[in-house]
């Protein structure tokens, strides 16, 4: 099977940047679809961005459109999540989610691995 680690969250400055890593490890990475998910205090875990098996097509949540990329890189079996121009309303634990088949990759009900989250914080 699949799992994932998370690394790269800390305490970053209103405006920053951060960028997240998730290593992998199983012999079905490169034909898993992957998404980013968060969870903030007092809140369901949400969508962020979701990638597909070949990193061809990319999705993002409304939130971080135009300020956060996600890419992979199967090669080194690595999936990131580049985060710009943060706000503190991104403050959140992250996590790393892969699914064996999504049709709806907002959803984290379709996916089947998940990592055990980085906390990322943003002060003002």
């Amino acid at each position: 099977q699949v799992q994932l680690v998370e690394s790269g969250g800390g305490l970053v400055q209103a405006g920053g940047s951060l960028r997240l890593s998730c290593a992998a490890s199983g012999r079905t990475f490169s034909n898993s679809p992957m998404g980013w998910f968060r969870q903030a205090p007092g809140k369901e875990r949400e969508f962020v961005a979701a990638i597909s098996r070949s990193g061809s097509s990319t999705h993002y949540a409304d939130s971080v459109k135009g300020r956060f990329t996600i890419s992979r890189d199967n090669a080194k079996n690595t999936m990131y999540l580049q985060m710009n121009t943060l706000k503190p309303e991104d403050t959140a634990v992250y996590y790393c989610a892969a699914g064996r088949s999504v049709t709806y990759y907002y959803s984290k009900g379709e996916y089947d691995y998940w990592g055990q989250g980085t906390q990322v914080t943003v002060s003002s």
